[in-house]
């Protein structure tokens, strides 16, 4: 399968009619035609690279034209297992029918009124699913934004406003955006932060549990060390909130030891701080649970999300207690594009698929098979060493088998390798050392297995 360009159109530009159409029709399979990245491909980031500024990176020099299932297509006609999801976005699927019909209908109807000018039902019954769903069964509300990073920010804008206080802790390695406020809450100076300063300030980072790196402490213990430094550095009387990540994204998919998260919330609560799940990478069924915060009972005061929320459409939302969320004044929150209703038509057909389309207990099925594929691969290569996480979030942890020290160009060249022989691969960590999986919940357990074979192969061809 290959797809001419126009020229007239400039070079690797595509044809209207000559791209397949997208979704789970698509043949489910690896299928290499040229190499990666193949000749149109090539034409095509040549044309990105005289019209998009350097900073917009491309991971995988390939340009997609279909998606669906497990895989996306190429311009070159080049099916590649897809373990990345737009980085935990498409949990439906590239091109559900469901979400494609309900957008469909919605863009017939209008695509923008702003809501905060004129309201629409897609809005509130976004809203009313995301009170209903959420951890806890407190009265609560929803607003709708853009971005996971807009979510962050207003989550912290509603914290502010609630307790008429300033200072936020954060946690090592955490990721919460790339805008001004939410660059200040990450932790991994490059590619996030690097030159962008300065940052806003009232922002404090503390100590993460991290089971594989922090000598074996229990998640109380854990706990324990961060409220110290809480307590002795920023003081519960100007902390407005504690914000973090059930299991951490880019960060390396950390996931505390059992008991943080709690430890943390009910010192929160003793002390008039507002506890922020940020969700933006794990809700939405990533986990094997709706929201990941599930997993230990854990009731934030707010929830941020977005990613999955709606199918691949841009929207995000701030989640929580209606004391808390009606605290900001009338005005003070909203956007011109937030809670677009073409994205909300897409976040209710996705939602139900979530929750009655059987994908959360499929993310625990792709648990059972990721799981045992990537121990089977610790089993024969000490350099794996870690395999961690929960349901389609998973990853493995690349070290030096002597010392233990990440390492991050061994990880470099395994993603390369599978890119280069047709997976979808995406690494994070603040090491740069971890490699993860986050595959639609639309994949088939062959193409599972499949895309770890693929890092098997690579680790086999990068011998110690």
């Amino acid at each position: 399968m290959t797809f001419a360009p126009v020229l007239d159109q400039g070079p690797g530009t595509i044809p209207a009619g000559s791209a397949p159409v997208g979704g789970p029709d698509l043949p489910q399979e690896r299928r290499l035609v040229t190499e990666i990245p193949g000749p149109l491909s090539r034409e095509m980031l040549a044309r990105k690279a005289a019209a998009v500024p350097n900073g917009v990176g491309v991971t995988l020099p390939i340009a997609v034209v279909a998606a669906g299932g497990g895989v996306v297509v190429d311009v070159d006609g080049n099916s590649l297992i897809d373990l990345g999801s737009g980085i935990a976005v498409t949990g439906v699927g590239n091109a559900a029918p469901e979400v494609v019909a309900a957008v469909t209908e919605q863009v017939a109807r209008f695509t923008h009124t702003c809501f905060t000018i004129t309201a629409y039902d897609g809005y509130i019954r976004v809203a009313e699913a995301l009170n209903r769903l959420t951890p806890g069964d407190h009265e609560k509300r929803t607003a709708l934004f853009n971005s996971g990073a807009e979510a962050v920010e207003n989550a912290v804008k509603i914290a502010r406003a609630y307790t008429r206080k300033q200072a936020v802790v954060v946690f090592d390695h955490a990721y919460h955006g790339r805008t001004n406020l939410t660059m200040a809450m990450t932790a991994k100076s490059m590619p996030y932060k690097s030159g962008f300063g300065p940052f806003a300030s009232e922002v404090y980072r503390v100590p993460l549990s991290y089971p594989f790196r922090d000598g074996g402490l229990s998640g109380a213990e854990a706990a324990a060390a961060a409220i110290s430094q809480i307590e002795k550095q920023v003081g519960a009387s100007n902390l407005a909130a504690v914000v973090i990540e059930p299991i951490q994204g880019e960060g390396g998919f950390i996931e505390p030891a059992l008991g943080f998260l709690p430890a943390l919330a009910a010192w929160a609560k003793d002390n008039g701080v507002v506890f922020v799940a940020d969700e933006i990478q794990t809700g939405f069924s990533r986990t094997g649970h709706l929201f990941a915060s599930e997993h230990e009972g854990l009731v934030p005061d707010l929830i941020t999300t977005a990613k999955g929320i709606a199918g691949g459409l841009p929207l995000s939302a701030v989640t929580g207690r209606a004391e808390i969320m009606d605290a900001a004044h009338a005005g003070g929150l909203g956007g011109t594009y937030g809670g677009n209703p073409v994205a909300c038509a897409a976040a209710l057909a996705s939602i139900d698929l979530f929750e009655n389309g059987g994908l959360t207990e499929r993310a625990r099925e792709i648990d059972v098979v990721l799981r045992g594929a990537l121990d089977a691969l610790r089993a024969v290569d000490d350099r794996v060493g870690d395999v961690r996480g929960r349901g389609a979030m998973m990853a493995i942890e690349l070290v030096d088998p002597a010392t233990g020290a990440p390492d991050a160009a061994l990880t470099a060249r395994i993603a390369a390798f599978a890119h280069a022989n047709g997976v979808v691969l995406l690494t994070c960590g603040t090491y740069g050392n971890v490699i993860r999986f986050l595959p639609p919940l639309t994949i088939s357990d062959d193409l599972l297995r499949e895309g770890v074979r693929v890092v098997g192969e690579a680790l086999a061809a990068n011998p110690l």
